[in-house]
């Protein structure tokens, strides 16, 4: 499922994530794998954060996690998310390893608990697609 939220800011793609949005556009999920020491990581940069090496890769991930933790937000920070509230921002422990934020969408969102399965689903934003997550 692909949520649509126009009215919120799009991402700025820099040098080191420009290849990670353009997957996300393609409704893909990638992340980093250090080809010395093996170590998968998000978010997208320069360096493994493990070794220092710069000799990375990018993998598809599956798209299933469970929830870290999270946080209800009730009060936005910006005017603009005013309509969103209430809303989940979790911490997803990806099926491969590393952690991501994103929000928790969808039917259920709010009941979300601890250790809760996760899909993956997209939000478009402008020309952009988001990785977001469900309850699975």
């Amino acid at each position: 499922m692909t949520y649509v939220k126009n009215h919120l800011p799009e991402p700025i793609p820099n040098a080191d994530s420009q290849y990670y949005w353009e997957m996300a556009s393609q409704e893909n999920l990638v992340i980093r794998q250090c080809k010395k020491c093996l170590q998968k990581h998000f978010m997208p940069r320069y360096l493994c954060p493990n070794c220092w090496s710069d000799d990375l890769e990018w993998i598809k991930a599956s798209g299933n996690g469970t929830v870290h933790t999270f946080t209800i937000i009730r009060r936005p920070a910006l005017q603009i998310f005013k309509q969103e509230t209430p809303y989940v921002l979790a911490m997803i422990e990806l099926e491969e390893g590393p952690r991501m934020i994103a929000n928790v969408v969808g039917e259920g969102a709010l009941d979300i608990q601890i250790n809760d399965c996760v899909k993956l689903v997209f939000e478009t934003r402008g020309e952009y697609k988001l990785p977001q997550f469900e309850k699975a």
